[in-house]
C-alpha cells in the first residue's frame, strides 16, 4: 500500500500533466481551423483553448492549497450537469490580495473558477456565464454576433454621446435594442413622461442608469448638501450649454452667465432700500420712548427740529411730561421715566411675539445659522419671504426698545433673504445649492455695507467670517453687491447728513507716540472682554436652555426688557440708542457737542466713573440680552462697550497731560494744541471690543478706516486689535459666532488649519459592527419602507452582501426616501416590486423592477481605516464632503459624518485619548451607531457582519429577525441636539 504522501504527489502530478494537455491543445486549436472545417470549429477550438486554460488553473491552485493547508483528500471541481456558457465582466482585474490568491500562485480562500462548456452555436446567445460580478452579455463588445463568436474589443461608442445628451428622451435611439430585458424604473421625470408599461416591456425597451446624468440628490431640512456632485452637475449643464453653437446658443450662454449678476444688482438694491427704511423707522421709535412732535407725529426728533443746533430749544418736540401738563423738574422725570419703561417693553413684546408667532427664524443675529448654511448645510425656511418681513419688523422694534443688542449682524441674515428670493426666479441658482452657496458669501457683504457704511469691509467680512468656499469670482461678485448697497443706501439718505452711518466721524488731529501705551492697554481689555463676555454668555445660554423660563420666551422678553429699562433711564449714557451713543462717544470735543458732559474742563472724575460704570452695566445686559427669542446682534453692543471704557481711557490720558504738561514723555504735544482727543481711543476702544468678541482682524481694521475716513489711525487700530485677539485666543479661539454654532450642535467645519488630535480615525469611526447597511439584493419597495420606519439613520451603506460586506455605495435617507415614494405615487408601483442597488440578475422572471443606482453614491470617497484623523478633516474641510467610508481591500470596515468630524475637533474633550473621543463621538450617525447589520430580505431581517452569527442561523448567511434588528438598534444615542444623526 502507497503512503498517503506518495498518492498525493501521483496526483498532482497527473493534474498538472492533464491541465497542460488541454491547454496546449486549446492553444493550438486557437491558432485557427483547418482548412475546410469553418467559422464553428474555430469557435469551439478557442472554447476549448479556455476550458483547458481554466482547467489548468483550477488543478494547480487546488494543489497549492493542500500543499500550504495539508488537506486530506484531492478534490477535483465537479463541472455542471447543464451547460453554461460564460459572459465576462467589465471590471478590471483585481489585485492578488484582493481576490484572495498570492502573486506564487497560492490561495488563502479558493474562488470557483469559471468553466467554458462545449456547447452548440445556436446556444451562444442570451445566456450569462458563472462570475459572481458577472454583467450581461450584450456589455461586452461582439456578444451581440449571431455567430457567437467571442471578441474582447470595446464595443465603439456612439457618435455625439454626452453624459448630459443622454437625459433628452431622444437618447434611447442610440442604445441598442434589448426587447427580452425586463422592464425598470429609474424614477428621473426629466427623462420620460410616462410610466413603463409593465404588460408590454419589449415595446418600452430599458434604458442602462449610465446614461442618465450624474444621478439625483435630495437634501431634507438640516442635512449636508453633497459639494461634488453638485458642482460636477454644474460643469456638466454648462458643457451642455457651451455645445449650443450659432447665434441663440451664444444669447442663451450670456443669458445664463448674467443670472448672477442680475441677482446681486437685485440683492444690494434691496438691502439697501431695506436698510435705509429700517434706520427711519428705529430713530422714530426711540425717539417716541420720549416724547412726539407736535407738527407731524410720524417725524422723529432729528427731522422735527430741523436746522435747529440746540435740540433742547426746540418748540415742536414735546416730552411726555410736557403733554400731561406736568412742569414740576421731578413730576416731569417721573412719567418720562414711566413712558420709557413702558415703550421699552411694548416694543420688545411684540417683537418677540412677532418672531415665536411667524418666523422663529428671524430670532438672534442670524450669523452663525449663515455660517453653517455656508459651509454646505441646509435649513429650510431660514431665508424665507415670511423670515425676512418678521426680521425687518422685529429689528426696528427690538432696537428701538432700549435693548442691548444691534442691527449690523441681523442685516446680514436680511441681505441674504433677499438674495434668496431673488435665486428663486432663475432655475439653475435654485437648483444647484453650491451655486447658491456663492451668491449668499457675496449678498452677506451687502449686509455688512449698509450695517457700517463699509463696502470693501463687508467684502472683508464676508470672507474673513462668513464664506467657507471663497473663490475670487465671488470676491468680485461681494464686491459688486456691497457696492450697489452703499450706493442705494447713500441716495436714500436716511439722516439727512449725507453718511451712511450716525457714528462716521472725521478727525482733524493726530496722535502722538505716547498714546501708544494705552492703545496697547485698550487692546488688552478688549482680549479681556471678549473672553469673559463670551463664558458669561455662554453659561447663560446653557442656563436659558435648562430653565423652565424657556417654554416662555415672550415672558423672559418683558422681564429683560422691564429691568433694562430700570436701569438704562437714569444712566445718561445708556438711555440713548447704540448707535446714538457710538456717535456721541466717538467726536471730538467741539462748542454745542458734548449733550453728555464728556467735554468738561476740570471735571473728568465723575464721568471716567460714570463711563466705567456704564460698561459693566452693559456688559451683563448684553450677554443676557443675546440669546432672546428676538433680532438681536452683538457688533453695535461691543463696539459701544469698547467706546465706552475708551472714551474713560481717553479722558485719563487727556487729564494727565493737562495737569503735567511739561513732562518729558508729553513733549511731543504743541503749546496751546489740544494734545490727545479721547475720540480716537473711543474708536481703538471699539474695534479693541469687536476683535476679542468675534476674534476678526482685518475686516475690522478696514471697517475703522472707513468709518473715520484717515490713514492716520490705522497703525493704532492694527497694533490693538492684534492683541486682542491674542488675549482672547489665550481663552478659548471660538469667537462668539463659533460659540453659538457649537453650543446648537451645528455640523460646521471651520475651513482653516486647526489643532486636530492625533489619533488614527478607526478610533473614532463608526464601527461595521455598529452599522446598520443594506445588501444589493433582495429587497422590495415595503421592505425598504419598513427599514425608514424603524431605522431613523440619515443613510445607509449599500453592499454586496453581509458575508463579506463588500462596498458598492452609499444612500442617504432623503434619497431613499424620495425614490420609494416617486414609486409608489407617481409611477403607482406594487409594494412588492422588487428593488435593487447593483445590475439586476437576468435570471429574474419579473417584469418590472425598481433600479435605485441612480439615487445612490456609488463612488463615495473611502479611505483606509488606519488614516489620520488629520487626513480625514481635511478631506472634510476641502472637498466639502457629508460623510467618508472606510473600507481595506473593497471590504467595509466603519463611516464618520461630518458631525462626528466637527465634534472632534471642536469638542473639547477632543485632544484627548482615543478612548475619550471615541466614546465622546458615537451617535446616531449615517447608517449609526447600534444597528448591528444589515437591511435586506424583503423586510424580513438583517444580516450580521464582522463574523458575527445569529445562534439560529446554522447556514452562516446573516440573518437575524427584525425584532432581533430592534433590539441591537435600541442603543443608538445621540447628541440630544436638533441635528443629531447627520
Amino acid at each position: 500500500m502507497e503512503p498517503l504522501s506518495s498518492r498525493r504527489a501521483a496526483g498532482r502530478g497527473a493534474a498538472a500533466a492533464e491541465g497542460s494537455l488541454l491547454a496546449s491543445q486549446g492553444r493550438r486549436a486557437a491558432q485557427g481551423p483547418e482548412p475546410g472545417l469553418g467559422a464553428c470549429t474555430g469557435c469551439r477550438a478557442q472554447k476549448h483553448w479556455w476550458a483547458g486554460l481554466a482547467e489548468a488553473n483550477h488543478w494547480h491552485l487546488s494543489a497549492a492549497k493542500e500543499a500550504t493547508t495539508h488537506a486530506l483528500t484531492l478534490r477535483p471541481r465537479a463541472h455542471a450537469e447543464a451547460p453554461a456558457p460564460m459572459a465576462f465582466s467589465r471590471s478590471p482585474r483585481r489585485p492578488y490580495r484582493d481576490r484572495g490568491e498570492s502573486s506564487s500562485g497560492g490561495a488563502s480562500s479558493l474562488r470557483p473558477v469559471p468553466m467554458v462548456e462545449d456547447v452548440d452555436d445556436e446556444d451562444d446567445g442570451g445566456h450569462t456565464g458563472p462570475f459572481e460580478d458577472a454583467e450581461p452579455l450584450d456589455d461586452i463588445a461582439g456578444a451581440d454576433d449571431p455567430a457567437g463568436r467571442l471578441s474582447f474589443k470595446r464595443r465603439t461608442k456612439a457618435r455625439g454621446f454626452s453624459l448630459l445628451g443622454a437625459l433628452s428622451p431622444s437618447f434611447s435611439a442610440l442604445l441598442p435594442s434589448r426587447e427580452n430585458t425586463p422592464t425598470r424604473s429609474h424614477l428621473l421625470s426629466s427623462f420620460g413622461a410616462g410610466r413603463p408599461s409593465v404588460d408590454s416591456p419589449a415595446k418600452q425597451g430599458a434604458v442602462d442608469w449610465v446614461a442618465e446624468g450624474p444621478g439625483r440628490r435630495v437634501y431634507d431640512d438640516l442635512t449636508a448638501i453633497d459639494w461634488i456632485f453638485e458642482y460636477t452637475k454644474e460643469r456638466l449643464r454648462i458643457r451642455d450649454l457651451e455645445r449650443q453653437g450659432g447665434l441663440i446658443g451664444h444669447i442663451k450662454t450670456l443669458y445664463d452667465a448674467s443670472h448672477i449678476w442680475l441677482v446681486l444688482l437685485g440683492t444690494g438694491f434691496a438691502v439697501g432700500l431695506i436698510a435705509a427704511a429700517i434706520d427711519i423707522v428705529t430713530n422714530w421709535l426711540g425717539d417716541l420712548k420720549d416724547g412726539f412732535c407736535r407738527p407731524s407725529f410720524y417725524l422723529s426728533r432729528t427731522f422735527c427740529c430741523w436746522q435747529i443746533d440746540d435740540l433742547s430749544q426746540c418748540q415742536d418736540w414735546v416730552n411726555w411730561g410736557e403733554a400731561f401738563g406736568i412742569s414740576a423738574r421731578g413730576g416731569s422725570y417721573i412719567v418720562k421715566y414711566i413712558f420709557y419703561c413702558i415703550f421699552s417693553v411694548l416694543f420688545a413684546a411684540t417683537a418677540c411675539i412677532l418672531v415665536t408667532a411667524f418666523a422663529l427664524y428671524a430670532r438672534h443675529s442670524g450669523i452663525p445659522e449663515i455660517k453653517t448654511v455656508l459651509g454646505g448645510f441646509v435649513i429650510r425656511k431660514f431665508m424665507g419671504a415670511w423670515t425676512l418681513l418678521i426680521k425687518s419688523l422685529g429689528l426696528c422694534l427690538a432696537v428701538a426698545s432700549g435693548l442691548w443688542l444691534g442691527k449690523e449682524g441681523p442685516l446680514v441674515h436680511v441681505a441674504c433673504c433677499c438674495a434668496n428670493l431673488f435665486m428663486k426666479l432663475f432655475e439653475p441658482l435654485r437648483k444647484n445649492e453650491a451655486r447658491k452657496r456663492e451668491v449668499l458669501s457675496a449678498a452677506a457683504a451687502a449686509g455688512i455695507s449698509v450695517a457700517f457704511g463699509s463696502p470693501i469691509g463687508g467684502v472683508l467680512f464676508s470672507l474673513e467670517q462668513l464664506s467657507y468656499y471663497f473663490p475670487d469670482k465671488t470676491m468680485w461678485q461681494s464686491f459688486v453687491a456691497a457696492m450697489v448697497a452703499a450706493v442705494t443706501l447713500q441716495f436714500m439718505n436716511p439722516f439727512r447728513t449725507g453718511k451712511l452711518v450716525m457714528y462716521q466721524v472725521k478727525y482733524t488731529r493726530s496722535w502722538h507716540g505716547f498714546e501708544m501705551i494705552p492703545f496697547c492697554i485698550l487692546g488688552i481689555l478688549g482680549g479681556l472682554y471678549g473672553a469673559i463676555f463670551i463664558k458669561f454668555n455662554m453659561a447663560i445660554a446653557r442656563w436659558r436652555k435648562s430653565y423652565q423660563l424657556r417654554f416662555f420666551p415672550v415672558t423672559e422678553v418683558v422681564l429683560v426688557a422691564i429691568i433694562t429699562s430700570l436701569i438704562n433711564y437714569p444712566i445718561v449714557f445708556m438711555r440713548l440708542q447704540c448707535s446714538a451713543l457710538v456717535a456721541t462717544l466717538f467726536q471730538e470735543c467741539t462748542p454745542g457737542s458734548d449733550i453728555l458732559g464728556i467735554c468738561q474742563t476740570g471735571k473728568a472724575l465723575g464721568p471716567i466713573l460714570l463711563l466705567l460704570l456704564s460698561a459693566l452695566l452693559a456688559i451683563i445686559l448684553a450677554a443676557v440680552t443675546f440669546g432672546l427669542q428676538i433680532p438681536a446682534g452683538i457688533i453695535l453692543p461691543s463696539m459701544a462697550i469698547g467706546a465706552l471704557y475708551g472714551r474713560a481711557m481717553g479722558m485719563l490720558v487727556q487729564a494727565w497731560q493737562r495737569n503735567y504738561p511739561g513732562a518729558w514723555f508729553f513733549s511731543s504735544c504743541e503749546p496751546d494744541i489740544e494734545c490727545v482727543t479721547p475720540g480716537v481711543f473711543a474708536i481703538i476702544g471699539a474695534a479693541s471690543a469687536l476683535g476679542g468678541v468675534t476674534r476678526m482682524t482685518v475686516s475690522i481694521v478696514v471697517i475703522m478706516f472707513e468709518l473715520t475716513g484717515a490713514l492716520t489711525y490705522v497703525l493704532p487700530i492694527m497694533v490693538a486689535v492684534m492683541i486682542s485677539k491674542w488675549v482672547g485666543d489665550a481663552f478659548g479661539r471660538r469667537g462668539i459666532y463659533e460659540s453659538w454654532i457649537h453650543f446648537k450642535e451645528y455640523p460646521f467645519l471651520e475651513n482653516r488649519d486647526d489643532v486636530v488630535p492625533d489619533i488614527p480615525v478607526s478610533d473614532i469611526m463608526t464601527r461595521i459592527e455598529e452599522l446598520v447597511v443594506i445588501t444589493a439584493e433582495g429587497h422590495t419597495i415595503d421592505s425598504l419602507d419598513e427599514l425608514l420606519q424603524s431605522q431613523h439613520y440619515k443613510g445607509f451603506p449599500v453592499v454586496v452582501d453581509t458575508r463579506h460586506a463588500i462596498l458598492l455605495g452609499y444612500i442617504s435617507r432623503s434619497e431613499l426616501r424620495t425614490a420609494l415614494d416617486q414609486a409608489r405615487h407617481t409611477r403607482t408601483f406594487p409594494g412588492y416590486t422588487e428593488c435593487y442597488f447593483s445590475s439586476r440578475p437576468y435570471s429574474t422572471n419579473t417584469d418590472t423592477y425598481l433600479d435605485l443606482r441612480p439615487w445612490m453614491d456609488q463612488t463615495p470617497i473611502t479611505l483606509p481605516q488606519r488614516s489620520s484623523l488629520q487626513l480625514t478633516i481635511n478631506l472634510f474641510q476641502k472637498l466639502g464632503l457629508r460623510y467618508i467610508l472606510f473600507s481595506t481591500h473593497g471590504q467595509l470596515q466603519g463611516l464618520l459624518t461630518k458631525k462626528d468630524a466637527a465634534f472632534a475637533i471642536n469638542s473639547d474633550a477632543g485632544g484627548g485619548g482615543g478612548d475619550a473621543v471615541g466614546g465622546l463621538l458615537r451617535e446616531s450617525g449615517a447608517g449609526g451607531r447600534g444597528g448591528g447589520g444589515s437591511a435586506g430580505g424583503h423586510g424580513q431581517g438583517v444580516g450580521l457582519l464582522h463574523g458575527e452569527r445569529d445562534e439560529e442561523d446554522e447556514e452562516g448567511d446573516g440573518r437575524a429577525s427584525v425584532e432581533e434588528r430592534r433590539r441591537r438598534s435600541t442603543g443608538s444615542g445621540g447628541s440630544g441636539g436638533p441635528l443629531a444623526g447627520l
